[in-house]
């Protein structure tokens, strides 16, 4: 019984070497951390953009408490581009990319890299993880990226919800936060922001990564189609933010809270508010349907422009 498990893990490592690159020098593990970086920044540039109206179109109905539906989502879309003009949908798309940029590079960079640092602890490399690290390894990179680019979330999220006339532009947001309301309101919110992005990117990563394994164990084809992985992608974003949900509603609550008339609470408080004020289901899922339209469409984006940088950088360095 004994041999039969070694057998089986010995097995298991040589499939995982002979699909993955031998290791690499210390050159060219700069190489690829500078590739993962800028392979993320473009996947998560294009994934937002592509997505802008639809996410700031959810932001308000979060942080309201008006109903949601798909008809006043669609409504309140025209209206705003009947009043404020076409280019008013993506209001709040320039804070976006100052935050989605350095996001995605960064989460997507830490994932390569807590992949391979769990693949040397348990003895495998890359995309054999076994099931359990390969999601704390999702995990862990979405909690880097969030730590370190919180204060730009909460920005984005103030110039999606106010008027032009009340920031005019990034920098505004910055110094009337920190005049009017303090520093550390820079940071309010953090707390539902890393427990929700933990089963988030952990779970998109996991979804994706093992799609794309059980992929290439039953077609026989070491690389999945450029669709293949959109349909992969997509699969990650329903799973990944149906799980996180609540806690986004939560985020932006509290994110929100200095310029909607809400009081400033603590996470169990802002969840007691939404429950009684607009009902569990109703408040904590409330533009759910929103992200179900728009989240595999950019996760999708992301995952398949990140896959696809990385083999191209890949082919113009060798």
């Amino acid at each position: 019984m004994g041999n039969g498990v070694k057998e089986g893990a010995v097995r298991l490592r040589e499939d995982a070497e002979a699909i993955l690159p031998a290791p690499v020098s210390s050159k060219s593990d700069h190489r690829q951390v500078l590739s993962s970086l800028l392979s993320g920044a473009l996947a998560g540039a294009l994934a937002k953009t592509a997505v802008a109206p639809l996410d700031r179109t959810k932001i308000i109905f979060q942080v309201s408490s008006k109903r949601f539906s798909a008809k006043e989502a669609f409504r309140l879309l025209y209206f705003t581009y009947l009043h404020e003009g076409f280019f008013s949908l993506w209001r709040g798309n320039s804070a976006t990319m100052v935050r989605v940029v350095p996001y995605a590079a960064i989460q997507f960079s830490a994932h390569e890299e807590y992949k391979r640092v769990l693949g040397h602890y348990y003895g495998f490399r890359g995309e054999a993880l076994p099931p359990w690290p390969r999601l704390l390894a999702g995990a862990l990179a979405g909690t880097t990226a969030a730590s370190l680019t919180y204060p730009l979330d909460l920005v984005r999220a103030r110039m999606a919800v106010t008027p032009k006339e009340m920031y005019s532009n990034i920098f505004h947001v910055f110094i009337r936060i920190s005049r009017e309301e303090g520093l550390k309101t820079l940071y309010h919110g953090f707390t539902p922001t890393v427990l929700g992005v933990i089963p988030y990117a952990g779970l998109s990563f996991f979804t994706y990564e093992t799609l794309k394994s059980l992929h290439r164990e039953y077609s026989g084809h070491r690389q999945p189609y450029p669709f293949e992985r959109m349909i992969f992608g997509a699969c990650a974003g329903i799973i990944g933010q149906s799980a996180s949900y609540p806690l986004d509603v939560v985020r932006r609550r509290m994110q929100t809270a200095g310029v909607t008339g809400y009081p400033r609470a603590s996470i169990a408080c802002t969840l007691r508010t939404i429950v009684r004020e607009e009902g569990a289901v109703r408040g904590l899922y409330k533009g759910l349907s929103m992200n179900w339209l728009k989240g595999p469409i950019a996760v999708g984006i992301s995952f398949t422009t990140f896959d696809l940088m990385q083999i191209l950088l890949r082919r113009l360095q060798s």
